[in-house]
């Protein structure tokens, strides 16, 4: 996250660390590398797992990210006309590339789809990580039930989810070479992060 992005910033629990992003820009650990900080600093992921982690991904070859991937491409197909009512549209179908990875031992899957950028040319992979429902803490079970406005869950991660958070680093990295950068930056700067 931008450290010039104020608001996030304010929700960082580590606003003092900083690695620079592919971007050029000053980040601080936020969300998912705050987890993985906080598994090293509680002994539940090994300073030399994070190493192996960042070795392993240092040394990938870079036709693995899913730019790289030929048969990872938006598909449009040839648009026809459509008249509906005196107005004639151009109808054509558009097919995004989704990628799905499971966890099948939590049942939490990843899903990654690659779509257009939003600010600039190009495309880029979204990634969402889909918890079951059931997997999730509320006063009240939502199974069954429709949600109230604005109500939450938690999931809280614990020492059985060790691998799950090294995986979702690991599908981080091959995203694109600008999350790898990022990635192998957030290793780093765990790693040179002594343990308190």
């Amino acid at each position: 996250m931008r450290k010039t992005d104020k608001e996030k910033l304010s929700l960082s629990t580590l606003p003092t660390t900083e690695f620079i992003g592919a971007n050029g820009k000053a980040k601080a650990l936020y969300e998912l590398s705050e987890f993985l900080y906080y598994f090293v600093q509680w002994g539940l992921i090994s300073p030399i797992e994070i190493k192996a982690l960042k070795d392993s991904l240092q040394n990938m070859p870079n036709n693995v990210f899913l730019s790289a991937q030929p048969d990872l491409q938006i598909v449009r197909n040839r648009s026809k006309s459509k008249k509906i009512l005196d107005l004639t549209f151009q109808h054509l179908m558009v097919q995004y590339p989704l990628l799905v990875y499971s966890f099948d031992s939590l049942g939490i899957l990843v899903e990654i789809v690659i779509r257009e950028k939003q600010r600039a040319m190009g495309v880029q992979p979204m990634l969402y990580v889909c918890i079951p429902i059931t997997h999730l803490n509320t006063p009240t079970p939502l199974l069954g039930r429709r949600a109230g406005l604005k109500e939450c869950g938690s999931f809280i991660l614990r020492a059985k989810h060790k691998d799950f958070l090294l995986e979702l680093f690991k599908i981080f990295a091959i995203l694109s070479p600008n999350h790898h950068h990022d990635i192998l930056q957030i290793l780093e700067v765990i790693i040179c992060t002594k343990k308190t």
